[in-house]
């Protein structure tokens, strides 16, 4: 059973900070694509950030110049640097892995593949 775990998120200002960690387990020989998506009530879940094993990265435009995804070392480990935080950026974000199929069939940004439970972050003063 595949399980991801996000740490890292809570409160913070406008214009601060956070950085959210994310650790995948499981049976599972490594996933080929991991990144980040975040959903705020009555809206759907949406990718803002993913990388791929070659380091190809994508990201959504309301992130862009302000969000950092990154992949450790170690595997099935994935960061999300989030700067210039605005209150349109509050919501749960979720960790998401895809394998290679899926992310070939699908797409990287799609809403498919394994996902954690999620981590609220809110941006508020």
């Amino acid at each position: 059973q595949v399980q991801l775990v996000e740490s890292g998120g809570g409160l913070v200002q406008p214009g601060g900070s956070l950085r959210l960690s994310c650790t995948a387990s499981g049976s599972i020989a490594g996933f080929y694509a991991m990144g980040w998506a975040r959903q705020t009530p009555g809206k759907q879940r949406e990718l803002v950030a993913i990388e791929t094993t070659g380091g190809t990265t994508m990201y959504a435009d309301s992130v862009k110049g302000r969000f950092t995804i990154s992949r450790a070392s170690a595997p099935n480990t994935v960061y999300l640097q989030m700067n210039s935080l605005k209150p349109d950026d509050t919501a749960v974000y979720y960790c998401n892995g895809k394998n290679f199929g899926t992310a070939q069939q699908l797409g990287l940004m799609a809403e498919s593949g394994y996902w954690g439970q999620g981590t609220q972050v809110t941006v508020s003063s």
